[in-house]
């Protein structure tokens, strides 16, 4: 393969998807830390302040990407096919060691205790907290400021929402209701108050995401080489 420059613009690097690499991109200046132990499938996306740990495994089609907050992989993490982790201001994504992120799990701004369980299509929002040797079961949401103690399991298909966090089923709608309106989740995931009745307007907060989502037309595709930390010196 011939030699190619250190950072590179994205119409110059297009054809790279034939060599197997991941798309590794700077995002707002900042471009990813991942640790050269660690493995990326060669169709995931690794977008701006995103920092891998050691022996880390990145699966096919993942997406992690530090919108306007910066996001942390532990050491020996999995992160399994097409599973998305987002950063964002207020809330940074952590995810401690040891730690498996099951397929299509959707994470946004949390924090999650080292040797937890996070199985397919969970659900965690914006600032929620999850202790260490968390147990968390298919398509399990946590809502938005919610916090799990360490060791909780959250059956399949229950919600837990609350700080401390109460854990119900979905059935349960109008008590996960009187509980999740506190936590305003308008408000912490898009900085968008309620209207007087608790209702949301989707079309003011779409167009303010659309304008935060535009800064990605300026990220620059990196060559993987880039985004290697160097290995500890003895």
């Amino acid at each position: 393969r011939e030699s190619e420059s250190v950072v590179r613009s994205p119409r110059e690097t297009a054809p790279s998807a034939e060599y197997g690499d991941p798309m590794i991109l700077s995002h707002n200046a900042k471009q990813p830390a991942i640790d050269p132990t660690a493995s990326i499938a060669p169709n995931a996306v690794i977008c701006g302040e995103v920092t891998i740990g050691a022996g880390a495994r990145i699966g096919f089609g993942a997406v992690i990407t530090a919108e306007s907050g910066p996001v942390t992989i532990g050491a020996e993490c999995v992160i399994m096919e097409h599973a998305v982790l987002r950063g964002v201001r207020r809330h940074p994504l952590t995810i401690g060691d040891n730690t498996l992120i099951g397929p299509h799990a959707h994470l946004t701004g949390c924090t999650i205790g080292r040797n937890s369980f996070v199985a397919t299509r969970v659900t965690i929002f914006n600032g929620a907290v999850i202790g260490e040797d968390a147990d968390l079961r298919i398509g399990a949401v946590v809502q938005v400021r919610s916090v799990l103690p360490a060791h909780t399991t959250v059956p399949i298909h229950w919600i837990a929402v609350g700080d401390p966090a109460r854990i119900l089923p979905p059935a349960e709608h109008d008590e996960i209701w009187s509980i999740q309106r506190a936590l305003d989740f308008p408000k912490t995931v898009f900085g968008a108050d309620r209207a007087p009745d608790g209702s949301a307007d989707v079309k003011a907060i779409v167009s303010r995401y659309a304008r935060s989502l535009r800064t990605h037309e300026r990220d620059i595709l990196l060559d993987r080489g880039d985004s290697r930390t160097p290995p500890a010196r003895d």
